[in-house]
C-alpha cells in the first residue's frame, strides 16, 4: 500500500497542545489545505466550492510512540480505559485521522488551496484525502455515543483589555477573529481532564504565530496571562 499526501495543512495551531479535541468545536479556528502536485490543479477542485463542508483524511504526524489495544480518553479524565477502536485517540496502527470543517473558500490562484473553518489540524499536517460532506449520508439523527454524547462543558474565559485589544487587531489571509478564537479554544479546557487546576501554573500554546498564555482561577474558570 503506497499512500502520500495529496495536501498540506497551514493552521492558526502551532502545535497539538490546545488544539480541540473535535472539529468544529472551535468554529473560529481557520485553516488552508494547500493542494500538492499532481493536485495542485483548478481542475482537481472544480465543483467543490458548491458544498458547505468536507471530509478531510489526515495523518496525525505528531503522535509519536506505539499504539496500545487499550487508551485512556481524555474525555473519560484519563480514568478509564476503552479499545482504540472505540476512541479518537491519535495513537493508532496507522495514525489517520477524520474531520469535517466548514469549507469557507476554494483559492485556485496564485495557489490552489481550501479555506476552512472549525478545523483541529495542527500546523503542518498531511492531508491524504479530501471528500464533501453529503448532509443525507453523514447527517445521522439517530446516531448515539454513550462516553461522548455531548460537547464537554465550556470553560469561563476571562481576558484582559490590552490582550483582548492586541488580539483584535490581529489579521491574516483567512479572516481570522482572534479573540473569538481564544475564548472558544480555551473555553474547551485545553489541560487534560485528570489534572486539577493548578492557580501557580501558566499554561501556554502556540496560536496564530503567538504564545499565548492563561492562568486557572478554579474549576471551570480561567484567565489570559498573555499573548506575545
Amino acid at each position: 500500500m503506497n499512500i502520500e499526501p495529496i495536501a498540506r495543512v497551514h493552521s492558526c495551531f502551532g502545535e497539538k497542545f490546545g488544539v480541540p479535541r473535535q472539529p468544529l468545536l472551535a468554529d473560529a479556528s481557520r485553516a488552508s489545505i494547500e493542494l500538492l502536485p499532481p493536485l495542485n490543479v483548478a481542475e482537481a477542485v472544480a465543483g467543490l466550492e458548491e458544498n458547505t463542508h468536507i471530509w478531510v483524511i489526515f495523518q496525525f504526524h505528531q503522535a509519536a510512540g506505539q499504539w496500545s489495544a487499550k487508551v485512556r480518553p481524555p474525555r473519560l479524565g484519563g480514568n478509564k480505559k476503552l479499545g482504540v477502536l472505540a476512541t479518537r485517540s491519535p495513537f493508532r496502527p496507522n495514525n489517520i485521522g477524520l474531520s469535517v470543517v466548514r469549507l469557507l473558500e476554494v483559492r485556485t490562484s496564485p495557489k490552489v488551496e481550501l479555506i476552512v473553518g472549525g478545523a483541529d489540524l495542527v500546523d503542518g499536517t498531511p492531508v491524504l484525502d479530501i471528500k464533501p460532506y453529503v448532509p443525507y449520508a453523514d447527517a445521522l439523527g439517530d446516531a448515539h455515543s454513550a462516553f461522548a454524547d455531548r460537547a464537554p462543558a465550556a470553560v469561563t474565559v476571562e481576558i484582559p483589555a490590552v490582550v483582548r485589544e492586541k488580539a483584535a487587531a490581529y489579521q491574516d489571509d483567512w479572516g481570522t477573529d482572534l479573540p473569538r478564537l481564544i475564548e472558544q479554544v480555551l473555553g474547551q479546557d485545553p489541560k487534560p481532564a485528570y489534572q486539577k487546576p493548578d492557580p501557580d501554573r501558566v499554561y501556554g500554546m502556540k496560536l496564530c504565530g503567538f504564545d499565548l498564555r492563561w492562568r486557572y482561577i478554579s474549576q471551570g474558570q480561567l484567565n489570559v496571562v498573555s499573548l506575545d
